[in-house]
């Protein structure tokens, strides 16, 4: 305005530096709201900027983190890709992609993600660490896979065993590992442990269709026809 005042400009400029020292209060309250552990004060507020300031990186990662807060990991993913295509060599940003997929038994989509914060850094150790334990448990999974496709229920159950043992701490790998087990058992006419194994399948889930399927088929070969 300075350098080529008019009354039209200034009007348009008065307005936008009104909203940008407004988006500033809210980028206060929002740090403030996060910072107290508000997470769902703190969205919305983001929400607010982000409409106005859309390709604000940083914004997105704090948003990624109360959504993560919240219980609501498919939320921050989108912002975390957001923000991964926004700021240059953010391994952060896939790191945290691939941990959330990871979290959630998506480990195809985990190791993509991964793979691609060690193309930017192939010594960041957080996400050499998850690497090399997303695949050791891809590997697993597609092998016991390969046998269920070969007939090789044996070794199918005994691959499903130790993926269990590779990820004892995210409950999703043990269930679905579980599931595949129910399932062999039962394709190989074991029905007392099938229906074991896929009655524990069902506490967990009781509307599972696999393991339901694969029960019912146990209790058949047991001619248990009202089970």
């Amino acid at each position: 305005l300075k350098s080529n005042p008019s009354s039209n400009e200034e009007k348009e400029a008065q307005t936008q530096l009104t909203k940008s020292d407004e988006l500033q209060r809210l980028h206060s309250q929002a740090l403030s709201a996060y910072q107290q552990e508000d997470y769902e004060a703190a969205i919305s507020l983001l929400d607010e900027i982000l409409a106005v300031c859309v390709w604000d990186a940083e914004l997105r990662e704090l948003r990624a983190e109360c959504y993560i807060k919240e219980g609501e990991p498919s939320k921050a993913i989108s912002d975390l890709k957001a923000a991964a295509k926004l700021k240059n060599d953010n391994t952060e940003a896939f790191y945290k992609i691939s941990r959330i997929y990871y979290q959630l038994g998506d480990h195809e989509l985990s190791l993509s993600e991964v793979r691609e914060c060690l193309k930017l850094d192939q010594d960041h150790k957080q996400c050499f660490s998850l690497y090399k334990q997303v695949k050791k448990l891809n590997k697993q999974i597609d092998s016991a896979e390969e046998f269920i496709r070969e007939g090789r229920y044996e070794d199918a159950i005994n691959k499903y065993d130790s993926v269990m043992k590779t990820e004892p701490e995210v409950p999703i790998y043990a269930t679905r590992a579980k599931e595949r087990i129910c399932h062999c058992l039962s394709k190989n006419q074991q029905a007392t442990e099938a229906i074991k194994v896929c009655t524990e399948v069902l506490q967990l889930e009781p509307t599972n269709v696999n393991a339901l399927k694969d029960r019912a088929e146990a209790y058949l070969l047991e001619d248990l026809y009202e089970e």
